[in-house]
C-alpha cells in the first residue's frame, strides 16, 4: 500500500472549511491550563467538523506560539469563542437545544462505549482542567457525564486524548 500524499487528501483550504456545513457538535473547555492540549483539541474539532469550540475560564487562546505547535492551523479554520464562564457558556448551550455531555468520572456516569448518540441531537462536549476535571458546578448542569473505560494504573488519560476519544465516538454515530 501507497501512503497518500497531501494532494491525494483533497482537503479544503481553511476558509472553505468555515462555509462548510459542520456536525451538530461544540465541544467546550473548561480551565485548560496546557496551550499545547488547547492547540491538539482545535486540530481535532477541525477533524471531526465541529461547530465550534468554547475557550472558558483560564483556557488560553490564540494566536499563540504554543498552540499553532499543536493545533497546525486549525486555530485558524475552526470556530473558537472565549467565555469568562463555562457555566454561563454551558448554560447558554442548554438553552439552545444542545445536550451537555460532560466527560468526567462521576458516580452514575455512562461509559461512553454504552452511550447512544442520537441524529438531530446537538451535543455540546465539555472536558475539564488536567489536574481538577471539570468543575462540578459544570458537573452539575450536565444531561448525562461521560466515562471512557480504562484499564491500566492510572485514573485518567490526557485531556486532549479524552476529548479526541469522545468527539469519535459521537462523530462517528452521527455521520
Amino acid at each position: 500500500m501507497k501512503k497518500k500524499t497531501i494532494w491525494d487528501l483533497q482537503r479544503m483550504s481553511a476558509d472553505e472549511f468555515k462555509q462548510a456545513d459542520k456536525l451538530p457538535v461544540v465541544l467546550v473547555l473548561d480551565n485548560v491550563r496546557s496551550l499545547s492540549n488547547v492547540g491538539a483539541m482545535l486540530r481535532t474539532a477541525d477533524a471531526f467538523s465541529v461547530e465550534k469550540v468554547l475557550l472558558c475560564g483560564v483556557t488560553g487562546t490564540p494566536p499563540s506560539v504554543e498552540i499553532h505547535k499543536t493545533a497546525l492551523g486549525a486555530e485558524d479554520s475552526v470556530d473558537w469563542v472565549h467565555c469568562d464562564s463555562t457555566t454561563e457558556a454551558v448554560d447558554a448551550l442548554k438553552h439552545a437545544g444542545y445536550r451537555l455531555c460532560v466527560l468526567e468520572q462521576v458516580e452514575g456516569s455512562v461509559l461512553l462505549n454504552r452511550f447512544e448518540a442520537e441524529s438531530g441531537q446537538k451535543y455540546a462536549i465539555v472536558v475539564g482542567h488536567e489536574v481538577n476535571g471539570v468543575d462540578q458546578a459544570v458537573v452539575d448542569r450536565a444531561d448525562v457525564c461521560l466515562e471512557i473505560p480504562q484499564f491500566g494504573t492510572k485514573h485518567s488519560l490526557n485531556v486532549s486524548v479524552s476529548a479526541g476519544i469522545a468527539l469519535w465516538q459521537i462523530v462517528s454515530r452521527l455521520i
